[in-house]
């Protein structure tokens, strides 16, 4: 990137949840290592607008001629432009690669900088005559500014944890985040931890510069065989976690699984210690062992948060089965713009009826959140409850 890192990441003080994928060490190791790069089909063009020496604005935007490693699907949208004899790639791309979490995209000092940010966008992909431009898992600030420009809005559902989501503050231990939960739940829990313990699997964890080269070997071995196992080599190479833990040690939690005295699996949870946000992303075994992809990637890290406080444990992309370890459903935005004004057209009734469904979606997980609903439970039942655990 030849943005200078400090002026790139002295946007993100300027908004309200900067995530650390939108760092500069982040995206330079994305390209640096190639796994963004041009041969894996993301051209980067990052868009800036500079008062004097000063950045005012920036975004990462990439062209693409594929949709892969995006997490929002618009495979859909290509096939219909191909069966009309349109060309729906190369397509203008904001977002972060491989990166399913919601946080400010358009970087900006203010609201009038992302604004004409976002008509720059606009203008850039008419001028390259684009199919389309797409800003994906944008936040509060970026969707007002994406609607006063006339772009689409689409919604996507994630699940997070909330540290004390009953607002009675934040949890002081595990047991004390279970016994917010329904007591089927709550056994559920207890019983996937167990048959992990009974197998004799104990964990670890290390943090930051702690996180030493053999372990971040280790764990890329479990990371690749577990994507090769199902058929896909990873998004990410060797070479991308050696800058991550070069440059941005002190945003990763490694969790290691041991099994008579030798490490099995792991998970690695990228952290923001500055705002006690937790972020599920990657993970790996060498053996199989049942419930232990619950224990490394949920429990432990669940664990972790509530023993240092932290808010929030986002579980990345999809997944209605992390309800069960109740991590509950949150609606993403992503905002779009396409050229062709038939099919601008056809997509917008389409976004309308699917937000409908998402709607939808959302209210019938809500209806089955596995929280205890206290204010309407008499206070026999939620004596007697009590006791069944």
């Amino acid at each position: 990137m030849e943005v200078p890192a400090e002026s790139w990441n002295a946007l993100l003080k300027h908004e309200a949840d900067p995530s650390p994928f939108m760092r500069h060490e982040y995206l330079a190791a994305l390209h640096l290592s190639g796994c963004a790069g041009p041969r894996a089909g993301w051209q980067a063009q990052f868009v800036t607008l500079w008062e004097g020496d000063r950045l005012c604005a920036a975004c990462p935007m990439y062209l693409k001629n594929h949709s892969y490693g995006e997490y929002v699907f618009d495979w859909a949208w290509a096939n219909a432009y191909s069966q009309h004899g349109l060309d729906y790639y190369p397509k203008a791309l904001v977002a972060v690669p491989f990166t399913p979490v919601q946080g400010a995209r358009l970087l900006a000092v203010n609201a009038h900088a992302r604004s004409a940010l976002v008509q720059a966008l606009l203008e850039h992909a008419g001028q390259e005559d684009l199919s389309s431009l797409h800003l994906l898992f944008v936040n509060a600030e970026d969707v007002e500014a994406c609607e006063a420009h006339g772009l689409m809005l689409r919604h996507t559902v994630q699940f997070h944890w909330q540290n004390g989501g009953s607002g009675a503050g934040q949890y002081t231990t595990f047991e004390h985040f279970l016994a917010s939960l329904q007591q089927e739940k709550r056994k559920k829990i207890r019983q996937e931890r167990k048959k992990v313990a009974e197998a004799g699997v104990t964990f670890r964890w290390s943090r930051g510069r702690d996180i030493g080269p053999a372990d971040w070997g280790f764990f890329y071995s479990c990371y690749e065989r577990t994507y090769l196992e199902h058929g896909n080599a990873p998004y990410l190479n060797r070479d991308f976690f050696l800058r991550m833990a070069q440059t941005m040690p002190e945003n990763w939690l490694l969790f290691v699984a041991e099994q008579a005295g030798q490490a099995i699996a792991c998970s690695l949870i990228a952290i923001d210690p500055a705002r006690g946000v937790a972020y599920g992303r990657y993970w790996g075994a060498l053996e199989r062992v049942d419930c232990l992809h619950f224990e490394a990637c949920y429990y432990q890290p669940i664990s972790w948060c509530i023993e240092h406080g932290y808010s929030r444990f986002e579980g990345g992309a999809q997944g209605e089965h992390k309800m069960a370890r109740a991590l509950l459903p949150i609606k993403t935005t992503s905002a779009h713009w396409l050229t062709h004004p038939a099919f601008a057209d056809a997509v917008e009734r389409f976004l309308a009826r699917e937000g409908q469904g998402i709607d939808q979606y959302v209210r019938h997980l809500e209806a089955r959140s596995p929280v205890k609903r206290v204010s309407l439970l008499p206070q026999a039942v939620q004596i007697a409850e009590s006791k069944e655990d």
